[in-house]
């Protein structure tokens, strides 16, 4: 064996036990102590994979802060090199879907806005500001997802959304669909004032309070001078 390959070796064994450690320390209560899940705490973590595990702590929703019907976006608990240690533990213990590696954004625009529109616009809200689900549960703002998040997420599922392994969407198509929400969301409102991009029908109601409150105040006015 090379001695590259030595402290490679080396290196990731520290990894997996200083993993160890932190899942014992934060993890074991809910998720068991091989991973398998606790009954009315936390799910299985085996064949997870590092994906789902960046993906949860990397966006604080773990560790849970209490249980309830979904995990939300919160301040994060554990450093990058913590994260990376816990998900060395998890893959090398439950095994799973990993993450990937260079440039994810390198997909093709107009290919990713339909990809987008097909599978997530309908839980997501068209430009990606989320909305609500059933069961007191929603799908969350993607403007505050960074791009190895979003793959992350569509690696691993998390709550009400649907796995999209690389049968369903593939590496590059996964890509295209980060490039499209990224472009779209550090694009400008030529048109002028957003309104958080929420749709037709809120922006439609917030045209008609406006043009109805301007018109009660030229009622209002005209009346005055009478």
């Amino acid at each position: 064996m090379a001695p590259g390959s030595v402290a490679e070796d080396a290196t990731d064994s520290n990894a997996v036990e200083a993993g160890r450690e932190l899942y014992e320390q934060s993890c074991i209560t809910c998720h068991g102590s091989n991973l398998e899940g606790v009954s009315d705490r936390g799910p299985s973590l085996i064949g997870v994979g590092e994906a789902s595990v960046f993906f949860q702590v990397s966006t604080g929703r773990m560790p849970l802060a209490r249980q309830g019907e979904q995990a939300f976006r919160g301040p994060v608990t554990f450093t990058d090199d913590e994260i990376d240690q816990l998900m060395a533990y998890i893959q090398a213990n439950g095994g799973g879907p990993t993450l990937p590696s260079g440039d994810l954004r390198d997909g093709e625009l107009a290919a990713g806005g339909e990809l987008f529109r097909l599978n997530c616009a309908s839980c997501h809200n068209f430009a990606g500001r989320g909305g609500a689900l059933s069961s007191g549960k929603n799908a969350p703002n993607l403007s505050e997802a960074s791009d190895l998040q979003m793959y992350a997420a569509m690696l691993s599922g998390p709550s009400n959304m649907p796995v999209f392994g690389d049968n369903q969407l593939t590496p590059e198509e996964k890509r295209a669909i980060i490039n499209y929400v990224q472009t779209l969301d550090e694009s400008t409102d030529p048109g002028g004032l957003g309104i958080g991009r929420a749709g037709p029908v809120p922006e439609g109601v917030v045209i008609w309070l406006l043009g109805m409150g301007v018109l009660l105040i030229g009622v209002f006015w005209i009346g005055s001078k009478a």
